[in-house]
């Protein structure tokens, strides 16, 4: 039983070797997504290896964890050049980023559209991949996960 296990440790170790240096966004994951996302594309890719390394960079939901888990700031970056071909995240950028005074955009080359999301020193805290995110769903997560800035009178 102990060589069984010791077995599966060593091959467990192995089959993680070339991915333990990569993050969860360059794998294709972000720390925001749901465990029970997970669930959904293990069914979808059947691929094991894809199913573990998406439950590694998953979070559990529970009602403290997620729904009240809130950012200071964002940064929506994007390539300037690729945002021709992503016309949600555009038309968001045009006409509703001045609606959230704690975001901004900002350009960087070759950058895929994400969300940087902030804590209070204006650390990077989670990044959430944006590409197939329409304008409604950009607007709304920013309206529940980051606080507005209070303006001093």
């Amino acid at each position: 039983m102990e060589l069984h296990f010791l077995v599966l440790a060593v091959l467990g170790a192995v089959a993680l070797c070339g991915r333990a240096d990569k993050t969860c966004e360059e794998l294709g994951f972000t720390g925001l997504a749901l465990c029970s996302d997970c669930d959904a594309f293990a069914e979808i890719v059947k691929d094991q290896e894809l199913e573990l390394d998406c439950r590694k960079c998953c979070a559990e939901e529970n009602e403290e964890s997620l729904s009240k888990l809130t950012f200071s700031g964002a940064r929506l970056e994007v390539c300037m050049r690729k945002l021709m071909f992503y016309p949600h995240v555009q038309t968001f950028i045009e006409s509703k980023l001045e609606k959230f005074p704690a975001v901004q955009a900002q350009y960087r080359f070759n950058a895929s559209p994400k969300l940087i999301l902030l804590d209070e020193d204006g650390n990077e805290k989670e990044t959430v991949r944006i590409d197939n995110w329409k304008m409604e769903h950009i607007e709304q997560f920013l309206e529940q996960k980051v606080k507005p800035k209070h303006t001093e009178i």
